[in-house]
Formats: structure tokens, sequence, C-alpha cells
């Protein structure tokens, strides 16, 4: 399995949202007390054109849910943890041009169903060392984001923010870790996130995407986490 040195820096996304219950995890009238949610996390497993299998894992998830400082029924917080991995085995997962990327977040929703799937993107906040080898990431949370949502929005909020310079000496940033070989991970543990606005019932759900890239294929491969309420 090949390994990566990474120097870069990653921003670890605490993560805004808000809501009422929608599966019973606790009321608005029960929203005084903290409320620990295990996850079942998630497994898919596909096969590119050119033979290499994509597993993608949610595993070791969980969610705590408790009232917002502000005490209204408009707000909440989520603290989070899980880990997430992809791994190739067959066709190209071997080749030393073989690389992955690995998507990590969590799709919020107002009064909106989030059984479906919805496109990851955009938002991080946070900060933790990439300097891993093997490319195995772990952060722990610190940093909040309030996340302002009416009825009917869904927003999408990824945990990771890498930023690396440019040809140029300017500083980028991507959702993503890039590792070449057929093994990465990103571990999070008591990601906050804080919603505020939501006066009906809201969910959130995590999502690990990866993007395999092969000397001769490209494949996209989802999993998702199991919805849960946040309030």
């Amino acid at each position: 399995m090949n390994t990566v040195r990474m120097g870069l820096l990653a921003r670890l996304a605490g993560i805004g949202l808000a809501a009422t219950a929608a599966f019973g995890y606790f009321s608005v009238g029960a929203a005084d007390a903290d409320t620990f949610v295990p996850l079942p996390g998630g497994h898919i497993t596909q096969t590119m054109g050119d033979g290499t299998v994509v597993n993608v894992d949610i595993t070791g998830e969980s969610a705590n849910i408790n009232p917002s400082l502000n005490a209204t029924p408009l707000s909440r917080n989520a603290w989070t943890s899980g880990h997430a991995e992809v791994n190739l085995t067959g066709g190209a997962a071997k080749d030393p041009k073989t690389a992955t990327r690995l998507i990590v977040g969590y799709i919020v929703g107002c009064q909106v169903d989030l059984s479906g799937g919805i496109v990851p993107g955009v938002d991080a906040s946070g900060t933790a060392d990439l300097s891993t080898n093997p490319a195995t990431v772990s952060g722990t949370g610190g940093a909040s984001t309030t996340l302002t949502l009416a009825a009917g929005q869904a927003k999408v909020l990824n945990l990771l923010d890498v930023e690396a310079p440019d040809d140029f000496g300017t500083d980028t940033h991507n959702p993503f870790q890039q590792v070449t070989g057929p093994h990465q991970s990103l571990t999070w543990h008591d990601e906050t996130f804080a919603v505020d606005g939501c006066g009906g019932y809201a969910q959130a759900r995590s999502f690990a995407q990866a993007k395999v890239y092969t000397p001769s294929s490209i494949g996209y491969v989802t999993v998702w986490g199991k919805p849960f309420s946040i309030g």
C-alpha cells in the first residue's frame, strides 16, 4: 500500500444546523437535555470500468444533540463523530498512478426529506494538522459554524478545507484530501454544528464521497449515513 506524507493545513468544519424532531429522538419540549444518537453509518461497493473495486464506508458514527445557549426552539447544537474510508481492490488498485480524493461532510435540511441524495459541496472552518503517514486524518472539534435555514432549505457542509499554495504561492482551498494508493481515511471527533432559524423539523445526514482516478478510468462513489433529527 502506498503511503503519502502530507504537510497540509485542513479545516475541520464546525457545522451549523437547526431543527425540530423528525424521527422522535426528542421533541422541542424535551430540548433542555442532551440526546445521544448512535448511527449505523453506511457501506457501498462499486466496480469501475477497468475492474477496480471501490469500497466506501462510514463507521463509528454518532451525534449528540443539545439545546443552544440562547434556549429558543429555533436553535440547536449537534456534536458529531465518525470515521470514513475508501479502499480499492482489484483492477488498477495497486497501480502507482492510481489516486483517490475523499470528501466527507453533512447535509442539513429544514422541513426537507433527506432520505434522497444531495450533491456534496461547500463550507468549512476550524483547523487540524494533516501531517500523517499513512494518509489517515483525525480531528477534534472546537470550531462551530451556525447555519441559518428556512423551511424547505437544505445545505451541505464539508469537514475538510485543505489549504495549500499553488504554483504562484497563492493559497488554494479544497474540500478533499488526495492520496496516491488504494486506501485513505478520515476520523472526526465532536465536530460541532449549530442550527438557527428553522421553525419546523430538521435533519442532518452524513456522506463520504470517493473520487477515484486510475490510468484508464475515473469513478465517483458516494455512501450516505442515516438521516437523524437534530431537534
